[in-house]
């Protein structure tokens, strides 16, 4: 997939082409595709939030959304990884819903996987973590969103927040130290 066809019908897309959009998808699925498998390690077998069902669910959130304005490859890759974090974590919230109570489970991200417990709560405690650590830094909880939900490796992170690769490993260990603290119930420095 050449990164200037996706851009093109990128801008297609943002000048009102309705079938931009349509010839994008077969372009970026295999990455999509990618993205989600890696997001979704360590999840359940049988669980029904699968790498097909997530690309699908992120592609119709995507295309549905009126405010879906990517700018390049980069961008559309960011939006994506949110949109697959919303949807992951909507999933837990459904899971969580349905099973009530449980136990805390440690939530892995040295290996930026989700590995959550059957109902959810870990994922969920982690989300606020992850809402809180926004508030800190920014960045560094994009740099969460994109590995962890994303699914994205430190060079691909790097190339979509268009930093020097050692910085996204200095943030994301930073990112993991606070979000571990937060986790065990003290305060971010």
């Amino acid at each position: 997939m050449g990164s200037d066809d996706v851009t093109r019908l990128l801008v297609a897309a943002r000048a009102g082409d309705g079938r931009a959009l349509d010839e994008l998808y077969p372009l970026v699925y295999q990455d999509l595709h990618g993205v989600a498998h890696r997001a979704l390690l360590g999840g359940r077998p049988g669980d029904t939030l699968n790498t097909t069902a997530l690309v699908h669910e992120a592609y119709l959130k995507l295309h549905g959304s009126s405010s879906f304005a990517p700018q390049d490859r980069r961008h559309f890759f960011a939006v994506a990884a949110r949109a697959m974090r919303q949807i992951i974590v909507d999933h837990a919230r459904s899971r969580a819903a349905q099973k009530r109570g449980g136990a805390l489970h440690r939530v892995d991200l040295d290996a930026a996987t989700i590995a959550a417990d059957d109902s959810g709560v870990a994922l969920l405690a982690l989300e606020d973590a992850l809402r809180k650590l926004a508030t800190l830094d920014d960045r560094l909880a994009h740099v969460v969103e994109l590995r962890f939900f994303g699914g994205l490796s430190v060079e691909e992170t790097a190339e979509v927040l268009d930093v020097d690769p050692r910085t996204v490993k200095r943030d994301w260990r930073k990112a993991r130290a606070m979000l571990y603290l937060t986790l065990e119930g003290r305060a971010a420095p």
